[in-house]
């Protein structure tokens, strides 16, 4: 049997033409990457959200001490050492400085209440340097002085610096014993008002003609609208300045124990009295600087030696700023009015 034979196959395979093999892909060897810790990762987390809370919890306490600045507590006294001494041994040292308003009423019975609490404290100072102020203000811290007295029996001196005058002398005479610097001014034991009569400036120069209605004759009396005539200024008289000068002029008589009603009239003409003058006529029991005042303060606590410390305001700037803008007239309702009503005062007139 005849086969077929193919003739691809008997024919030769011819060589055929060589390619370029592909060059060999490298290998990268696999590396296992280590897992990282978590414990780790968590106290860091910790770390950090404690530093956030840190920066936080700061910035609000620099808030606070911010705000407390600039607005002040108000009625907050601080303790300053003046001397040290004895930690359970203090004497306190009050400031009455300036002219003698409600406010500086208040600021006193501050201090004294501070000082009635403390236990440490076996006698006070009143350091006054002051002209006088109103009538009510300057009994106020008379009365606070006395109370103070007679519910802790502490001791309390008086101390004058500059000027200690009118109601700066009525608040002196409630302490135990008064003591002057060489310098100071005092006594003007006596009563005085003043107001203006804008009668003409209103009517003629600005023609304004006030129009007052009244339920009395003697409502308006003393008027800033008419001129004061003399059944006016001994109603006043009679009304406001006689009675506060005789209860300026009791004041001091129970005061000073070693004048008379008699001695304390004759002084009682508003005349101002040096140092030594003063301690002649008996207004004053001693001359001498702050280190008399803390021996005499000593001794009638039956101590010898103390801690002296002063209480004092801390700064504000809202204080600051407040007491700048008094300076600043405002002209509105209340301005006028205090302006234009008479105030009778114990107060050297120069003020």
């Amino acid at each position: 049997m005849d086969f077929e034979q193919n003739d691809n196959l008997s024919k030769p395979l011819e060589p055929q033409p060589s390619q370029p093999m592909p060059p060999p892909i490298p290998v990268t060897p696999t590396v296992k990457t280590p897992k990282k810790r978590t414990g780790w990762r968590i106290f860091w987390g910790v770390i950090l959200a404690l530093s956030v809370l840190a920066n936080i919890a700061l910035f609000l306490m620099l808030i606070g001490v911010i705000a407390v600045f600039a607005t002040g507590q108000k009625g907050i006294f601080t303790e300053e050492v003046v001397r040290e001494g004895p930690y359970r041994t203090k004497i306190a040292v009050i400031t009455l400085q300036g002219i003698i308003d409600g406010e500086k009423a208040r600021d006193v019975y501050r201090q004294l209440k501070l000082a009635r609490k403390d236990e440490r404290v076996k006698g006070l100072i009143i350091r006054v340097n002051s002209p006088g102020g109103t009538i009510s203000a300057s009994d106020q811290i008379y009365n606070e002085i006395l109370r103070c007295r007679d519910e802790t029996g502490k001791p309390v001196v008086a101390f004058m610096q500059g000027v200690a005058v009118s109601g700066g002398y009525y608040t002196s005479v409630a302490c135990d014993k008064i003591i002057a610097e060489p310098t100071t001014i005092t006594g003007s034991v006596g009563v005085i008002m003043g107001h203006f009569v804008l009668q003409k400036l209103l009517e003629e120069k600005l023609g304004i003609h006030p129009v007052i209605i009244k339920s009395g004759l003697k409502k308006d009396w003393p008027s800033p609208f008419e001129p004061t005539t003399e059944e006016q200024r001994q109603y006043i008289q009679d009304k406001l300045i006689t009675p506060a000068y005789e209860r300026f002029v009791q004041i001091v008589a129970d005061g000073r124990p070693s004048l008379t009603l008699a001695d304390v009239k004759r002084l009682s003409d508003g005349s101002i009295y040096g140092a030594q003058e003063a301690l002649d006529e008996k207004l004053i029991d001693k001359i001498g600087y702050l280190d008399e005042a803390i021996e005499m303060a000593c001794s009638l606590a039956g101590v010898e030696e103390a801690k002296v410390v002063e209480y004092t305001k801390p700064f504000s700037l809202a204080g600051f700023l407040r007491s700048s803008n008094r300076n600043i007239l405002k002209i509105d309702k209340a301005t006028l009015y205090e302006l234009s009503m008479p105030e009778v005062l114990y107060l050297w007139s120069v003020y």
